[in-house]
């Protein structure tokens, strides 16, 4: 028998969502809320590798992802900020997810949560929007939640999937020391040249880093890295003159990319951060995943694969052994730290060369980081 019999699931994000339909996919009841009246996602596009694919695989909507975003070629392109735009080298893409799947996919933010709410509507789970809990009320072997609509339910394990800024983490008084790296990115997006078939970036000229990536048939995300600031004092046409100027500095593909810069509302700006938090990561029968307790900047692609490896992994464990203990949500954390720490500490570093202008390294750290993930989580 399974560790638990019921759940509820604080966050409907990429985690919140993967754990839920995993457990679910097993038997267990589980409920999910979602504090904002609807379960999508803001940004642009993100790159998917291969162990994010394999968990997505497993999640069953895999021939739905790769439909719906874009299957890119086996590797990534490096150009130089120079007046041609010159192509330098075509690192090649590790499978991270096993030969059975491709080494990256891109796909646009909104997409991949809306897939992935849909997986959970197939399933028994019941999805609650506009709420969240108020009080979490825990006995030796249950948790009992009180909701901000007044309701109560009572659980053998709640998981705190909320983000970033999980109010779960606070409820529990987990410290959380969230810090800017350095960098700020402007990210858009436009639509995509037949040409363009896979990742490209370059690093240095106005921008530390500028780069592109296929999320569809016909849509792809550019994006932009600048020194972090307050950028909320700009209009919405402001924000795109910024990518605008950005553009017009880089040569060869962007010569195409930079006249389609035109919409306002594809513009989107978020800084770099970056968060750990050591272990254990519950208190009692109230254990976080994903954002809640780790986040890192996208230089390796990876925030979004090691969050739904977490949920990968819990619902392992609570599958696989009959009790729930401490000693089980410990060995959870001290596995995952294992897995992410040194992830979150590659991302780290490229920021500090790409800061300092020194890139000669980066292929060589973001090929460790591929091997490192190959590994099962």
């Amino acid at each position: 028998m399974p560790a638990i019999n019921n759940v509820l699931v604080v966050g409907g994000g990429t985690a919140g969502a993967a754990g839920a339909i995993l457990l679910a996919e097993a038997g267990v009841t589980v409920d999910l809320i979602e504090i904002n009246p609807d379960i999508t996602a803001l940004g642009s596009g993100i790159t998917l590798q291969g162990n994010a694919l394999r968990v997505l695989n497993q999640l069953g909507i895999w021939e739905r992802i790769s439909r719906a975003g874009y299957v890119q070629e086996d590797w990534l392109g490096l150009r130089a900020p120079d007046a041609e735009g010159t192509l330098l080298a075509r690192v090649p893409s590790t499978r991270t997810g096993g030969p059975d799947l491709p080494a990256t996919l891109g796909i646009d933010r909104p997409t991949l949560a809306r897939i992935l709410i849909e997986r959970v509507a197939e399933l028994p789970i019941r999805v609650r929007t506009g709420l969240t809990f108020t009080d979490l009320v825990q006995q030796p072997d249950s948790v009992t939640a009180h909701f901000s609509d007044g309701s109560v339910g009572t659980y053998d394990l709640v998981i705190g999937a909320d983000g970033v800024r999980s109010h779960t983490r606070r409820y529990l008084g987990i410290d959380a020391e969230i810090r800017s790296t350095g960098l700020g990115a402007w990210r858009a997006i436009v639509p995509r040249p037949e040409s363009i078939t896979h990742t490209e970036v370059c690093y240095g000229g106005p921008s530390y880093i500028a780069g592109f990536g296929p999320i569809n048939e016909h849509e792809m995300y550019a994006f932009f890295t600048e020194d972090a600031q307050d950028r909320t004092a700009l209009t919405a046409d402001e924000r795109l003159a910024v990518m605008r100027r950005f553009a017009e500095k880089y040569h060869g593909p962007w010569d195409v990319i930079h006249p389609t810069l035109t919409e306002t509302s594809r513009v989107h700006y978020t800084w770099f951060e970056s968060y750990l938090a050591e272990g254990p990561w519950h208190r009692g029968r109230v254990v976080l995943i994903g954002d809640a307790v780790h986040t890192c900047p996208p230089t390796v692609a990876q925030g979004a694969a090691m969050a739904l490896e977490d949920a990968q992994v819990l619902a392992e464990l609570l599958l696989g052994n009959d009790v729930l203990d401490d000693a089980l949500l410990n060995g959870f954390a001290v596995r995952r730290l294992a897995r992410v720490r040194p992830v979150i500490e590659a991302t780290l570093q490229i920021v500090e060369w790409v800061l300092a202008h020194e890139h000669s390294d980066i292929p060589r750290l973001m090929a460790e980081v591929a091997t490192i993930v190959t590994e099962p989580a």
